[in-house]
């Protein structure tokens, strides 16, 4: 049996960032350093560890969230290094999901960009508390007070820096840790295996102990016995300041702040010792809620063994053609052999084998406990998102939010034997990636993928062909579109017919009401008075209209931010059915939705764009040309960074018109943002 001291000394955390912010190297030299990798993996040499697939040692960048498992310091650390590129955030949502906390790594150059932005927002919705790691201090134009700044203008959280660098640009050389008033030095000859400490030079002793100060002048007004010492002026242990920092950092209240350079190898082992101190273990985070299947009520599971068994699936992999599911445990106990139940699905299935992940790498065990992040062989039901637990005390966890595919692009086998590998491959496919969609279009004969981006698209297209051998030929992307209406009206719907000698009648009146944008879809019941319908009738017209809300009536695409008022209808007594009521809900909201002014809605990107200063113009002229809307220029030195609001439609081929401007100077981002009528 584990004991509590085990879970106390474990960490589970994720290592997320904006793509290029050297997020993979930090996680290399954070396995290197922890005796877990005896090499560098270097991300431009195609070498790094976690980045293991073929597409992603070919682009150097993160495609898919990977696990693996390190000690420090007599804890074990659980790390799931994530991908930057705005394409795969699904995969750093659904690992925030199961994580007690987050390493959020930031740029000293680019400071806080697009996707180190929604990484943040997305820890914040799950309550994940964080530490920052400024990275790439030695580049040219490293600010790290600037980076701060920016934190602090940007997010809901108070950074409290508790480094400053020890020299910036080319004359980095390490940092001052402010709790210990000393200086860090790394020895290069060792590949910075070695450091040390020594006292802090003169010239930097002043502004040092200006930065302590303000360090625990910001912990006093959190932690009183802090507070206390520091208004007497008596001096404050060490061991207390980091007490103190780690209640406010797992309270959400701080984010501590360190920084280095990661391919230079300065700075990780006190990140390490950050994540340690500072981030929670299992028993520092509130149990885990969910709901009871059988009786409807909240159930509540504290992270320990002794508990009864509650682990949700946040990932599926194809493994050799077999299914691997990632599993965070939040209570009970797991081992190999054991029938377990999906509670999501109401089935029992058990487990071939239990293993510890090293990226693509496993290592066999025989059980896994509370607080653990274990991959799990032989569950062939288990989609992403299921319960798992004891049948005896049975708990659903919230699932995970997916995101909506906002591009999509039609594929075609070359052959009849390509076609049936296909079918093969992209169900596999979605049973990895929930933002993957795939339909079959009757009328051109071709499928249809739809996806969070181009690269999302180009990734999948090339691992059909890589790892399933499905040839296809591939159509130009296009964009998924939403419907909505515009103004309010009331509409009925007639079904009256005989089926398999029985006759059915439904009749069905709705109010079909617009709403805001990202309203979402909203059905109301509002009968009229008197009306006394049966309950098996009323859900029927309910599905019906639902039925109804993902076809549209414009070009077969979803009816979003709209309000279905569901008034009622008239009965037969002895021929009103609910199929009868489904059939006349459907035709209903269909005819409505023809008189209330349909309009078809395009996906709006958030564009971020990195420019030399002296280009601003003719960037911010070509973003007016494709119908864009300026939201912000703010200067960085050098260099400006434009946000702006773009139709999707308008921003394919971008990066070659932006390269083609900027003399191959400025990159950009794009996330969605949110949809609007299209033009």
């Amino acid at each position: 049996m584990a004991s509590k001291s085990r879970l106390s000394r474990t960490r589970n955390i994720g290592i997320a960032a904006h793509i290029d912010a050297g997020k993979t190297t930090v996680t290399e030299r954070i396995l290197f350093y922890t005796g877990k990798s005896y090499k560098m993996g270097e991300v431009h040499d195609g070498e790094a560890v976690m980045d293991w697939m073929p597409q992603e040692q070919e682009r150097g960048i993160t495609i898919t969230s990977a696990v693996t498992t390190c000690t420090w310091e007599n804890h074990e650390i659980h790390i799931i290094d994530t991908p930057g590129h705005v394409d795969f955030t699904i995969e750093v949502e659904r690992s925030l999901r199961v994580l007690d906390g987050a390493v959020v790594v930031f740029c000293a150059v680019g400071g806080v960009e697009p996707q180190s932005e929604t990484v943040w927002h997305q820890a914040d919705k799950y309550g994940v508390p964080k530490v920052a790691f400024i990275n790439k201090m030695d580049r040219v134009g490293a600010d790290y007070a600037g980076t701060i700044r920016q934190m602090k203008e940007r997010f809901n959280s108070l950074p409290l820096p508790i480094q400053i660098p020890f020299g910036e640009e080319d004359a980095f050389r390490g940092v001052v840790d402010l709790i210990r008033r000393q200086v860090i030095t790394w020895d290069d000859a060792t590949k910075g295996v070695s450091y040390g400490y020594a006292d802090i030079p003169d010239e930097l002793r002043a502004q040092a102990l200006e930065h302590r100060d303000r360090m625990i002048a910001l912990l006093a007004d959190l932690d009183d016995g802090i507070a206390e010492k520091y208004l007497e002026g008596t001096e404050i242990p060490e061991a207390e300041i980091i007490e103190a920092i780690r209640k406010a950092t797992i309270s959400l209240k701080i984010v501590p702040v360190v920084c280095g350079s990661a391919l230079r190898n300065k700075g990780v082992q006190p990140l390490l010792d950050a994540v340690v101190h500072y981030l929670p273990s299992p028993e520092d985070i509130p149990p885990v809620t969910g709901l009871n299947p059988l009786t409807k009520q909240q159930e509540v599971r504290a992270s320990s063994d002794k508990e009864p068994l509650a682990a949700l699936a946040f990932k599926i992999m194809q493994d050799e053609g077999r299914k691997l599911t990632y599993l965070r445990i939040y209570s009970g106990r797991l081992h190999a052999g054991d029938e377990l139940y999906n509670a999501s699905r109401g089935k029992r299935e058990k487990i071939a084998r239990l293993l510890k992940m090293h990226a693509n790498k496993r290592e066999r065990v025989e059980q896994a406990g509370a607080g653990d992040i274990i991959a799990v062989m032989g569950l062939k039901e288990i989609t992403t998102g299921d319960t798992i637990c004891d049948e005896a005390h049975p708990i659903l966890l919230e699932p995970i939010d997916f995101y909506e595919p906002v591009i999509s692009q039609a594929i075609e086998a070359k052959t009849p034997a390509d076609q049936e590998k296909l079918a093969v491959a992209l169900n596999k496919l979605m049973e990895e990636d929930p933002t993957l969609r795939v339909k079959y279009d009757d009328e051109t004969a071709q499928t249809v993928l739809s996806g969070m981006g181009e690269l999302h698209l180009e990734v999948i297209t090339d691992r059909l062909l890589r790892e399933f051998n499905a040839r296809v030929n591939v159509g130009k992307p296009r964009v998924v579109h939403r419907e909505t209406i515009q103004k309010r009206v009331e509409c009925e719907g007639l079904f009256e017919r005989e089926l398999g000698e029985k006759k059915h009648f439904g009749h069905v009146k709705l109010i079909l009401e617009p709403m805001d944008r990202s309203g979402g879809v909203e059905i109301v019941r509002r009968l009229e008075k008197g009306a006394v319908i049966p309950d098996e009738l009323l859900v029927a017209m309910e599905e019906g209209v639902r039925e109804g809300v993902l076809s549209g009536v414009l070009a077969g695409y979803p009816v979003i931010d709209i309000r279905i008022v569901l008034l009622g209808g008239n009965q037969k007594e002895g021929e009103t059915t609910p199929l009868g009521c489904k059939i006349a809900a459907s035709s209903a909201f269909r005819e409505g939705c023809l008189k209330a002014d349909p309009v078809l809605l395009g996906p709006v990107m958030l564009v971020d764009i990195i420019t030399p200063s002296e280009f601003m113009g003719e960037v911010i002229g070509d973003i007016h040309a494709r119908r864009g809307e300026i939201q912000g220029i703010a200067p960085k030195g050098a260099v400006s960074d434009i946000r702006a609001k773009v139709p999707l439609k308008a921003m394919f081929g971008y990066s070659t018109d932006l390269r083609s401007a900027t003399q191959g100077r400025a990159v950009f981002t794009m996330q969605f943002f949110a949809y609007d009528k299209a033009g």
